[in-house]
């Protein structure tokens, strides 16, 4: 009894030996596998450098967070970066370049992962640029006109968005007539702008300009005010043509104003598209008739694919354009209202765009699950 209590013992020991170096071998290969997850160029099937990707931490610093346009590309940007199991926190700095630069510091200090830009000025976030590439924290910037190594300088056409805009205004308008132009200086994508505006004034003489004026604090509220008072001063009907508008939030106040007096034979055309805009292009009392737009939620979403592009190390562009199209309310149907989201279905190449979507950023929302 002996002897075969101690042969027992012995196969035990054995057994015991073996499953502890399968499970040794067995530790050693996730190990591994884990590692090849982080290495640049890994193939998807062994769990890809993009599964390093989720978890990232995603600073959007804007210069201001103001109306439904920057609330959709708010959305759009948080949607892609969930997608890809991040997270978003979002800085404005209410219109303060000085305020702005002080949130790029900080989140540069604070080591995010990536930081997205948004309307920003090369002279006010140069430095900050300067030091998030030195710590190798890439940067997507969006209409900021910032450049240097390593950043990725997202932009509108903004000049064929205003060119758009203002060649029906032109036609409409009959090549002739007094108009009134909502404007600020300041903003990159508001000098583009201008460009293309003195170009239509130079090319149509018998169009003329009666007045101009624009503030970006209070957009809509000072517009609807600054109009109600030229209004006032050119009160017969013929005396304005045409209100041109470079930023959404004006258009609206404009549109207000020229609804509460009345005066609907005054048309408004501006740039930019949010649900709210396309309601006031749809109603057939307003005077609000066309827009030219990017969708916001894209120009999100955009934006977010080439900042994980870089964390991923791909070769990005130094400036990637996105093309607007214009939107009439002679293309919307008048048996309904409808949003941003169902536009494509009237408007050609609006929204759904598949820029920056490349073939391993699908693989990484399908592996993300969210």
């Amino acid at each position: 009894m002996k002897g075969i209590r101690k042969v027992v013992h012995v196969f035990t020991m054995m057994i015991l030996i073996v499953g502890l170096v399968a499970a040794c071998g067995k530790a050693n290969t996730e190990t591994t596998t884990g590692s090849a997850a982080q290495t640049p160029g890994a193939s998807p099937a062994g769990g890809d450098k993009a599964n390093a990707l989720a978890g990232k931490k995603v600073a959007l610093i804007m210069r201001q967070n103001l109306g439904t346009f920057s609330a959709q590309y708010v959305e759009g940007v948080k949607e892609q970066v969930t997608k890809l199991g991040g997270t978003v926190t979002v800085i404005p700095a209410d219109g303060d370049l000085t305020k702005m630069a002080s949130n790029l510091d900080a989140a540069v200090n604070q080591k995010f992962d990536g930081i997205l830009l948004d309307h920003g000025t090369p002279d006010a976030l140069q430095n900050g640029i300067n030091k998030a590439v030195e710590k190798k924290i890439p940067i997507v910037a969006f209409d900021s006109n910032v450049k240097g190594p390593g950043i990725v300088a997202l932009e509108q056409n903004d000049q064929k968005l205003a060119e758009l805009t203002l060649e029906q205004l032109g036609k409409d308008a009959g090549g002739k007539g007094n108009i009134v132009k909502v404007w600020v200086a300041g903003f990159p994508p508001m000098e583009s702008r201008q460009i293309s505006y003195k170009a239509f004034l130079d090319k149509n003489k018998d169009i003329k300009e009666i007045a101009a004026f624009g503030n970006a604090q209070n957009p809509a509220l000072d517009t609807q005010a600054q109009m109600e008072a030229i209004l006032k001063k050119y009160p017969n009907k013929g005396d304005i043509t045409a209100v041109w508008a470079a930023w959404d939030e004006f258009a609206k106040g404009a549109t207000r104003a020229i609804q509460q007096a009345g005066r609907t034979e005054i048309k408004v055309y501006g740039i930019d598209m949010s649900d709210e805009d396309l309601q006031l292009i749809q109603d057939a009392n307003s005077s609000w008739v066309a827009s030219a737009a990017v969708d916001p939620k894209d120009i999100g979403r955009i934006q977010v694919r080439y900042l994980y592009q870089k964390l991923h190390g791909d070769q990005t562009p130094e400036k990637v354009v996105l093309e607007p199209v214009f939107v009439s309310r002679d293309q919307l149907p008048k048996d309904k209202k409808v949003t941003t989201a169902e536009l494509s279905q009237y408007v050609q190449g609006w929204g759904n765009s598949q820029q920056g979507y490349t073939d391993w950023l699908k693989e990484a929302e399908k592996q993300s699950g969210k």
